[in-house]
C-alpha cells in the first residue's frame, strides 16, 4: 500500500510539472505576441468624405490631422497641396493604423521575428514583428510600364544616400534595396499619390527613415555568396493601372480596402518555409 501511495505520488508530481510546463509555454507563446503590441487608440468610427483640398486646407491646420489624412490619400504634403480633391477620415482622433489596410494582428506570423509587406493595390506597407502590426504607411510603387516585380525578396545592402540606376540625377535617400540585380528597393521620393517609380517602393521620408533602422542587412561570405539574408519583403497584389484610385472606394465603403488576415496568411503561405530557414540561419550565426 505504502508503495502504491509513493508512486501516486510520483506520477500526481509529474503530472502537474507537465501541466505546469505546458501552462507555461503557452504563456510564454501569448506573452510573445502581446508584449510588443503598441498602444493604439481607435477613433470612434472610420468613414470617409471626399473634400475641395484647398477648402479642407484653409480650415485645417493640425499636424496630427495632416499626417493621417497625406497617408490616406497616399502621397506627401507638397502633392497633397496640387490635388484638387482628396478623400478625408471624418473622425482623425485615432492612431494612423486605424486607416490604413493592414491588420494589426497576424496569427499566423506568431514565429516570424520580422517580416514587411508592400500591398500593390491599396499602396501601402506594413511591418510586423511576431505577428503583431509595428509600423504601417504609404507608399507609392512602380509605374504600369515598369512595374514592381512582386514575391518575396530580402532586404540586403542599404545607403542612407545612393543614385538611382535609371538617372544619375535622381539622388534616393534612406534606400535599401531588396532585389540587387535589378536594382529595386525602398527608399525616401516624391509620392504623388499614384504608382510613379521605375520599380522601386517610395516612401515619405520619415517613414523611410523608420525602415532603413527596422530591417536588417544581408550578410555577405566574400563578394559573389551570401552569408545570411536580411529581412523577409513580401510583395503582393496588383494595381488597377487605368481606373479610378482605389482609395476613392473608402467614401461609400469604408472597409473596401481592408486586408484581412486570411490574405496576409495567404500570400505568405507559399515563402514561410524559407522566411524560417532565413530566420535560424541569423539566430545561429
Amino acid at each position: 500500500m505504502k508503495k502504491l501511495i509513493v508512486i501516486f505520488g510520483i506520477i500526481l508530481t509529474l503530472t502537474s510539472f507537465s501541466c505546469k510546463k505546458a501552462e507555461a509555454e503557452n504563456s510564454q507563446q501569448t506573452y510573445k505576441i502581446v508584449k510588443k503590441a503598441p498602444i493604439r487608440k481607435a477613433p470612434k468610427a472610420v468613414t470617409y468624405t471626399l473634400e475641395n483640398t484647398k477648402e479642407w486646407l484653409k480650415i485645417n491646420k493640425n499636424a496630427a490631422d495632416l499626417e493621417i489624412v497625406i497617408a490616406v490619400n497616399r502621397t506627401d504634403k507638397a502633392f497633397f497641396t496640387k490635388m484638387d480633391s482628396v478623400i478625408i477620415p471624418t473622425d482623425r482622433s485615432g492612431d494612423i493604423a486605424f486607416y490604413l489596410p493592414f491588420p494589426v494582428e497576424v496569427p499566423y506570423l506568431v514565429d516570424v521575428d520580422k517580416i514587411l509587406f508592400f500591398s500593390y493595390p491599396t499602396q501601402t506597407f506594413a511591418a510586423y514583428e511576431n505577428g503583431i502590426l509595428i509600423y504601417t504607411g504609404p507608399t507609392n510603387m512602380g509605374r504600369k510600364k515598369d512595374q514592381t516585380p512582386t514575391g518575396l525578396f530580402f532586404t540586403n545592402w542599404k545607403a542612407e544616400e545612393t543614385i538611382s540606376t535609371f538617372d544619375d540625377e535622381w539622388k534616393l535617400l534612406w534606400n535599401f534595396n531588396i532585389e540587387n540585380k535589378k536594382g529595386v528597393g525602398f527608399h525616401q521620393y516624391d509620392l504623388p499619390g499614384y504608382p510613379a517609380s521605375h520599380s522601386c517602393l517610395r516612401l515619405l521620408e520619415k517613414d523611410a527613415k523608420y525602415l532603413y533602422k527596422w530591417a536588417d542587412q544581408w550578410v555577405l561570405v566574400d563578394d559573389e555568396n551570401v552569408k545570411f539574408k536580411g529581412t523577409p519583403v513580401i510583395v503582393f497584389g496588383s494595381y488597377p493601372f487605368g481606373k479610378p484610385k482605389p482609395w476613392l472606394q473608402l467614401v461609400e465603403n469604408p472597409k473596401a480596402l481592408t486586408i484581412a488576415e486570411s490574405e496576409i496568411e495567404k500570400v505568405t503561405e507559399p515563402y514561410l518555409e524559407t522566411i524560417l530557414k532565413e530566420q535560424e540561419k541569423r539566430k545561429k550565426s
